[in-house]
């Protein structure tokens, strides 16, 4: 095993004190020229590293920020990402990034050790809708934002889409195409995105004058492509077969669209299909895919800046719910129904 070198080490062989490399490490512009060069040539000599953990007891703050989010397979997920880790990146931070895979009980393991680590605040999807592993968290002192959640500003911060609206905005297109036997394909409905979605698909129907029955229902365990198609397979058997299909993210529609495609069955000919999120694969598709897009990176990127405006200023920071809107995005896949 590689033995680690210490800042003593560095001292003894550029020929200074300890206090000299700690200043050339922390604070280079308080060493003269010279000395500084001698430090930094030690110091990529013996491969020292600073021990951040150390660094991190004299400071009593992490440089690192968490970002727990349902699942790093999704695109969306992977932009939310990017725009949180700019905002850090500027401020001299690490994002740690970890996947709950949807699972309550993994949130909690990652949120305790969160804690353990004292990072410096966390980003947060949550997977358990009860509240009960952000309640827990709570106790810690650690600040936390809600992403993709909507949370009471009272209670803390969230960045969150309008999912009402975008759904409404989904189920009103293919109405408008001339579409009357709409289904909805949902990951489960303890999450409370999957909930909305479907709100706002019904608030379409209803403002369309029509029955909020009319509107089929198929719930999967996940939000994937493999739960698509198995949704795919459901809904050529149901009866009537629907002319239209809305599904509550983009994973979905792209799995749907397969089952579809090896059924024979056409898209947007015999099937219209709208997806949500406008993740990059939705254009790219061999049918582009009408999709909802979400801006996902700016909520990373908003969600960060909220993060890091309470743990700069707790005493000055006051709590926000940031609500954005989605916006429909009209390709292929959802072309009016034919004659």
């Amino acid at each position: 095993m590689a033995r680690t070198v210490g800042i003593k080490e560095v001292a003894r062989h550029a020929g200074v004190s300890v206090g000299t490399v700690s200043n050339v490490i922390n604070r280079p512009h308080a060493v003269a020229g010279d000395t500084r060069g001698r430090v930094q040539a030690a110091i990529a000599e013996l491969g020292y590293v600073r021990s951040e953990s150390a660094r991190q007891l004299r400071a009593g703050q992490s440089r690192i920020i968490a970002l727990l989010v349902l699942d790093m397979a999704n695109p969306f997920f992977v932009e939310v990402a990017a725009g949180a880790e700019r905002v850090a990146r500027a401020a001299h931070l690490g994002v740690m990034l970890c996947n709950s895979a949807q699972s309550p009980s993994e949130e909690a393991d990652y949120l305790g050790l969160f804690a353990e680590q004292r990072v410096r605040g966390v980003l947060l999807t949550p997977a358990d809708m009860s509240g009960r592993t952000v309640a827990g968290f709570r106790r810690h002192g650690i600040p936390f934002v809600l992403v993709d959640r909507v949370l009471p500003s009272e209670e803390g911060c969230s960045v969150s889409v309008d999912d009402v609206l975008g759904g409404t905005l989904a189920v009103r297109h293919l109405l408008d195409q001339g579409h009357t036997r709409v289904a909805y394909v949902s990951g489960p409905m303890s999450l409370q995105q999957c909930r909305d979605r479907r709100d706002g698909a019904l608030a379409a129907l209803t403002g369309a004058g029509l029955d909020a029955s009319a509107l089929q229902h198929v719930e999967e365990e996940r939000l994937d492509v493999a739960s698509g198609r198995a949704a795919g397979a459901r809904l050529l058997a149901l009866s009537p077969r629907p002319s239209a299909v809305f599904c509550a993210n983009d994973l979905l529609a792209l799995g749907v669209l397969q089952a579809l495609f090896t059924a024979g069955v056409g898209v947007p000919g015999d099937i219209a299909l709208v997806g949500y999120d406008d993740i990059e694969f939705a254009a790219a598709a061999a049918v582009p895919l009408t999709s909802v897009r979400q801006p996902a990176a700016r909520m990373g990127h908003q969600a960060a800046e909220l993060l890091l405006e309470e743990t700069g200023e707790a005493a000055a920071h006051r709590h926000r719910r940031i609500v954005l809107d989605p916006e429909l995005v009209v390709r292929e896949s959802s072309r009016p129904a034919r004659g």
